[in-house]
């Protein structure tokens, strides 16, 4: 999905990664808003609702067929306008045209679903990406080079069991939570509001970005641009995505399944005093590294039983990744977030730099100023409303 909406825009995905900046910024315990019951999560509006010429994936919402269009991406190194027609970039009516390699695409998916079906239990142990990996027609012939060449660590999506002589995961998360300035500098901490910029890997512009979250699960990020602002919000109940209409098919879309689990998740990571509690099935894989540094790997799993795995630097106990995944009709989609540039906010430390790397695009975020502890109006974190005119140029 290249191009100038790509640009500007981080997925539902991406977008709702941006909380994890909390995980240093805030402690409490995650739920619904402050100072009320939680209203009834949005009924999300399925696919066919909002698009045309919807045939094999129907009864899905929005924002998950939004994420098995980028599962196809990532499979097949191909973006929207290569498989759909080249008006469609400027005209989201023109995505209903039939081509080519859409009637083959749904073949495909009739093809790789008989096969799991058959041979697997119904298990999705096949997917797009098992043949195609990155390739628009999959590889035939075996690549001596890559035979006899050192094969790459395998980065499992799953850890069944605890690594033989790692430490437990209590070990791990408690080093953690003291490098970043114990827990009770953590249980001082109630809300925050951050400032910086954001840049995407194919844009040479920067734009500004905020922040707003509050104990003990509430969250806004608002991402400016040329179309518009993007607003992602979570009032520990639920999420919704807000964006101007060149950007996405609907301006605000409720957030559903696996990315309203990925945005609970989030929010209940930005309190590091209960990262314990955030997640079950706790596990310790064997030590990896990232940039040549020794990274400790623990994953717990989702309410839903998602995995969420979370790399920490083996000698600071900083955490340096974060992968989690949400499913689609076609495979599981994984979003990464890397951090770096820790400095110090009020004795905790914070990364000031981070890459959010999903299969719509990757963005840098860099910030420029964190306030802890200041008030922050509850609307913040409701229902955001549809986009208005742009008001912001690149920095």
């Amino acid at each position: 999905m290249k191009g100038a909406a790509r640009r500007a825009i981080l997925s539902v995905s991406g977008a709702a990664v941006l909380s994890l900046l909390g995980m240093a910024l805030a402690t409490g315990q995650a739920g619904g808003p402050q100072g009320g019951q939680s209203a009834p999560p949005d009924k999300p509006l399925m696919a066919e609702d909002v698009f045309t010429n919807v045939q094999l994936l129907r009864g899905i919402p929005v924002d998950e067929f939004m994420d098995t269009m980028g599962m196809f991406a990532a499979a097949t190194g191909l973006n929207c306008t290569d498989c759909h027609v080249q008006e469609s970039g400027g005209n989201w009516a023109r995505y209903a045209d039939d081509v080519g390699l859409k009637q083959t695409a749904r073949r495909m998916i009739v093809m790789v679903n008989n096969l799991n079906r058959s041979s697997f239990g119904g298990r999705r142990v096949v997917t797009c990406y098992t043949c195609h990996r990155g390739l628009r027609r999959p590889s035939v012939i075996p690549s001596l080079a890559l035979q006899y060449s050192t094969a790459a660590p395998e980065d499992p999506d799953e850890i069944f069991r605890q690594a033989p002589g790692a430490p437990s995961a209590d070990e791990v998360l408690d080093k953690y939570i003291q490098a970043i300035g114990g827990m009770q500098r953590l249980a001082n901490l109630t809300s925050f509001v951050a400032n910086g910029t954001y840049q995407a890997y194919d844009d040479s512009e920067k734009y500004p970005f905020e922040v707003y979250a509050k104990a003990p699960g509430q969250r806004t990020t608002i991402l400016h641009s040329s179309y518009g602002d993007v607003t992602t919000t979570y009032d520990g109940h639920s999420g919704w995505l807000a964006s101007p209409q060149e950007m996405k098919p609907l301006p605000v879309i409720a957030l559903s399944g696996g990315n309203l689990e990925g945005a609970a998740v989030d929010a209940a990571l930005s309190f590091p005093g209960r990262i314990k509690q955030s997640l079950n099935q706790w596990r310790v894989g064997p030590l990896s590294s990232i940039d040549d540094r020794d990274v400790q790997l623990v994953q717990g799993s989702s309410a839903e039983g998602l995995p969420v795995k979370l790399y920490f630097d083996d000698q600071s106990g900083l955490l340096v990744r974060l992968v989690r995944y949400t499913d689609s009709p076609v495979g599981r989609v994984p979003t990464q977030v890397d951090y770096s540039d820790y400095r110090d906010v009020s004795g905790i430390k914070t990364p000031f730099k981070w890459t959010a790397t999903w299969t719509d695009g990757r963005t840098n975020f860099e910030l420029t100023s964190v306030q802890p502890n200041v008030p922050i109006d509850s609307a913040k974190f409701a229902k955001p409303a549809a986009p208005t005119a742009p008001k912001v140029s690149a920095q």
